[in-house]
């Protein structure tokens, strides 16, 4: 009998350390997603300091900084590594498809920014969460992630967060924009979530199956190449209007250092929960700026604010509380790594067998070998 109760006890122990890391597991994946919305906050006060105060509006040349820094970080680290890590070595296996992916991320960036010359405020808020969608899609497609009904609800209940400052945002007269051409402006928007969704769930491909350094450093060759050749061809007598001085040359050193953060931080979140997390986070950057603005523009405050920013964590809470899960085919991981390691033969008939991998809260799989499928 005391043996019995002895085990009982051990088995309590057990569940009860299982739950407290489930917890810090949570807690720590929200607490990152939120580290990037801060981020993406100093990105905005810089941006509108810059644009309304000093009439800087060099979205491309913002851009063009950041991709400079990580070219100078990321790049000249891969240039310098020996082997197959080397810069060289990458660009002869998989050049166009870095190539491809560094456009998309330029214009991802620069169709949002333009929209806010066209639409309004609110209608960007709102159609910007349609990277959600597209990240659950090729998420679904392409990784073959699968979801459970929690993640369903946790992602329903982050958007009606969304829609609460969006309504809060029209009760308090902050839904003005320039409204001149909506329409325009709000495919804009639904252009650059797009291509934010493709380069997310590209990134989180990248990251798990190469490495953060190749991402970034690619990112920074490609992106400081078409950002150079689209700031000399579109903006380069925006450039030469702007009055610098200290001021204006402070904010775009804040600018590009919490540009240059995000960048370098969003891979390292996205490894350790997912790309749809890391944009389910996201969502509380505008409630962010919104707070800051509050005391640096003097926004009037609606409690609704406050509302919608404890239904958006709610919603990641509800997010991160389980595990997603992939239906792992081993040949969906080819497609972008030029395969140098032992080749497997599989039967033709051999059935692949789904396993469970990771998540915000679960751990991921170790590198898996080779596959050749007959």
């Amino acid at each position: 009998m005391k043996y019995t109760k002895g085990i009982d006890f051990k088995i309590e122990d057990t569940n009860s350390i299982h739950i407290s890391v489930f917890c810090k597991e949570m807690l720590i994946s929200v607490a990152l997603g939120q580290v990037l919305s801060l981020l993406i906050c100093g990105i905005s006060l810089t941006s509108k300091y810059l644009s309304e105060d000093f009439h800087a509006n060099t979205p491309v040349f913002q851009s063009f900084l950041n991709y400079i820094l990580l070219f100078l970080v990321y790049t000249t680290t891969l240039a310098v590594r020996q082997g197959e890590e080397n810069l060289l070595a990458i660009l002869r296996r998989r050049w166009w498809k870095y190539m491809i992916l560094g456009l998309i991320d330029l214009e991802a960036n620069y169709l949002v920014v333009k929209a806010y010359q066209y639409t309004t405020l609110t209608s960007i808020q709102l159609l910007d969460c349609f990277v959600i969608p597209v990240v659950i899609l090729l998420s679904w497609f392409f990784l073959l992630i699968r979801y459970k009904a929690v993640h369903f609800i946790g992602i329903v209940v982050c958007i009606l967060g969304m829609g609460c400052m969006a309504g809060a945002d029209v009760l308090v007269g902050r839904h003005q924009g320039a409204g001149e051409n909506k329409l325009v402006g709000d495919l804009l928007v639904l252009g650059g979530a797009t291509l934010y969704g493709i380069s997310n769930v590209w990134e989180e491909y990248i990251i798990r199956t190469l490495s953060r350094v190749e991402f970034l450093g690619m990112i920074g060759l490609f992106g400081a190449f078409f950002s150079g050749i689209q700031l000399a061809i579109m903006e380069h007598k925006e450039l030469l209007k702007v009055p610098w001085d200290w001021q204006i040359g402070l904010l775009y050193v804040g600018f590009s250092a919490c540009m240059f953060g995000l960048y370098s931080f969003m891979p390292v979140v996205i490894k350790k929960t997912s790309a749809t997390s890391v944009n389910l986070s996201l969502l509380t950057a505008d409630l962010y700026s919104l707070f800051c603005g509050l005391f640096l523009f003097h926004y009037k405050f609606s409690g609704l604010y406050l509302l919608s920013f404890f239904t958006i964590l709610l919603g990641l809470v509800l997010y991160s509380s389980t595990s997603t899960y992939i239906a792992q085919d081993p040949r969906v991981y080819k497609q972008f790594r030029n395969p140098s390691g032992p080749v497997v033969d599989l039967p033709a008939t051999a059935q692949v067998e789904p396993s469970v991998t990771y998540t915000s809260l679960g751990q991921e799989t170790e590198d898996e070998p080779h596959v050749r499928v007959a």
